[in-house]
């Protein structure tokens, strides 16, 4: 895949850190739902949407890796893009970046989209997801939902 990026600019909450003052290694995995729910919405597939067509989209592995400490008041921004997909299951990527205040501002709303992520990376990980429906039993989007996946393709292509 080499579609572009999307991008979700955040700043680290003091909430976030732990006792040592670094983002706990347990909120690297909820930055990467709200990076993921920014990008459906960015693409218009809304998880609310998707529910109302009957279809759930659960998690079936998350791994993230860490290379650097992000630190409360950061300023980070969370990329993210399809790393693989099928009819059946969606695989995303992520890159959590550092980035500083002059990147914040070059880099603005204006966009949604980069090609490339900039800044310090922080983190890297994925997560696998199947399309299942309300009863949990599998889902193969090419057969119930070909505008859907029509859709996947062309964002990932």
């Amino acid at each position: 895949m080499t579609q572009a990026w999307h991008q979700h600019r955040m700043r680290v909450q003091y909430k976030d850190t732990d006792q040592m003052g670094v983002v706990h290694h347990g909120n690297y995995i909820t930055w990467f739902e709200v990076a993921r729910t920014e990008w459906m919405r960015h693409f218009n597939l809304s998880y609310h949407a998707l529910e109302e067509q009957g279809l759930l989209l659960p998690v079936l592995d998350v791994n993230a890796t860490y290379k650097r400490s992000a630190r409360f008041d950061d300023l980070v921004v969370l990329f993210t893009r399809i790393e693989a997909y099928s009819p059946i299951r969606l695989v995303f990527e992520y890159e959590a970046r550092r980035i500083t205040q002059a990147d914040w501002e070059a880099n603005g709303l204006e966009s949604a989209t980069t090609e490339a992520p900039y800044g310090e990376l922080l983190t890297t990980g994925k997560t696998t997801h199947m399309w299942v429906n309300k009863a949990w039993k599998p889902v193969k989007l090419r057969k119930t939902h070909p505008e859907l996946y029509e859709q996947l393709q062309q964002i990932a292509e």
